[in-house]
């Protein structure tokens, strides 16, 4: 396996880590929100739902857009 196939899985890796983090903030914002007693607790678990699956769509994007072989002439 060269260097460059090495650094490929790493940030392969690292792209399925930071989308496996956001599904488990997912999780986390609607336990938060379903358990809670008062609307400040729901809307605080809404708040880290939506901002994890902001995550999910937006991170993996950027880092694969931001990693791209450039194109040969």
């Amino acid at each position: 396996m060269t260097d460059a196939d090495r650094l490929a899985q790493k940030r392969y890796y690292l792209i399925v880590g930071v989308n496996l983090l956001a599904t488990a903030g997912a999780v986390l914002g609607l336990l938060v929100a379903g358990r809670s007693n008062s609307w400040a607790g729901s809307v605080l678990g809404g708040a880290i739902l939506l901002s994890a699956l902001y995550v999910m769509a937006v991170v993996p994007r950027s880092l694969a857009r931001r990693w791209r072989t450039p194109e040969q002439p």
